[in-house]
């Protein structure tokens, strides 16, 4: 999500930056084939208990045919946060890739040295984020993620996440990706469900990653966008560094219906920033039985245990009777090997 507290002097320091059986096997995710038979537990890397349950009863019953709560293949939409939900988010991975920007550009053009958010990165000034909030986020990203044509910016991110290792782990950014959501990800759509990402981060670096690292292709992405112009000179689409749309807490809704048109009938999203409550409940007033899950990040061995201060998205969740991921009790695995 956009909506998060920017960990500057976290980031700074990196700026410069067999299964056990065949039944295992099939269920693992291939993120290049996202229609894969499953054999077996769809969910292995999932603890049994009443979540695990829950989730397949669902899946069961809304594609049996025959079923009063059965739903039709073109209705059976899900969506998923994209920080914290499919992959970790302390750090975040965009501010990594706009850091990661901001050397390039500077290598590029020197005077940009002496220019905010620039400056404020270089000489790893965290006042400048920290009194500027959410705006200095999204002036950093701004600045970072435009005037280029769409081919340009795509090859830089590819670029980044090639060689990008994740602070703190020291592994490539890729194995920070949730294996137990990847096999949710694989059981839904092998169950007939279309699959999207609807994230607070910038499009076009998810596209630019969501087929390989989670078997999504870019047209089911919705994220914050810069607005477009058309380059006739150049025949290429290019961003300006105006906002459009800002994809994050009641922007998901509105961004869902935009890029799909129907609310989605099964949705995940994470606690942390709240930012994903509202496409929760959106999905909750869908005419179709739905499925709302939420990932609940207490694992501090494992992965990482924080909360919001309100504790706003477990206490909605527990409201509207969603479903909560205890990534401690619910995850027997938590991150990808590969």
């Amino acid at each position: 999500m956009m909506h998060r507290k920017i960990y500057v002097l976290a980031l700074l320091p990196f700026f410069l930056f067999s299964c056990k059986n065949k039944s295992e096997e099939a269920a693992s995710v291939n993120s290049k084939d996202s229609s894969a038979v499953i054999v077996g537990d769809p969910l292995p890397s999932w603890n049994n208990g009443p979540l695990k349950e829950d989730i397949i009863s669902y899946v069961e019953k809304v594609t049996k045919k025959g079923s009063p709560d059965f739903i039709p293949i073109e209705d059976r939409i899900a969506t998923f946060d994209n920080d914290g939900t499919l992959w970790a988010e302390k750090p975040y991975v965009q501010e990594l890739f706009a850091f990661y920007q901001v050397k390039k550009m500077v290598e590029a053009n020197p005077a940009l040295a002496q220019k905010q958010p620039f400056k404020a990165v270089i000489e790893k000034d965290k006042t400048y984020f920290e009194k500027g909030g959410d705006k200095a986020l999204i002036e950093l990203v701004g600045a970072t993620h435009t005037g280029t044509t769409e081919d340009e910016f795509e090859t830089s991110v590819n670029a980044f996440f090639k060689d990008a290792k994740y602070p703190g782990k020291n592994t490539p950014v890729r194995q920070i990706r949730y294996q137990p959501q990847l096999e949710l990800l694989n059981y839904l759509r092998s169950n007939g469900f279309k699959t999207f990402i609807v994230t607070g981060g910038t499009i076009e670096v998810v596209r630019a990653i969501s087929q390989d690292f989670y078997g999504i292709p870019k047209d089911q992405v919705v994220g914050t966008s810069f607005k477009y112009k058309y380059d006739d000179a150049k025949n290429a689409i290019q961003r300006e560094s105006a906002l459009d749309h800002f994809n994050d807490k009641e922007g998901k809704p509105a961004g869902i219906q935009l890029h799909i048109g129907q609310r989605p009938v099964f949705a995940c999203g994470n606690e942390g920033g709240a930012g994903d409550i509202a496409m929760l409940k959106y999905s909750q007033g869908n005419k179709y039985p739905s499925f709302q899950l939420l990932v609940n990040h207490n694992d501090s061995i494992r992965e990482y245990s924080y909360q919001e201060k309100d504790n706003l998205s477990l206490s909605t969740a527990a409201k509207n009777k969603w479903h909560v991921v205890s990534i401690k009790d619910d995850w027997k695995k938590v991150f990808s090997d590969k």
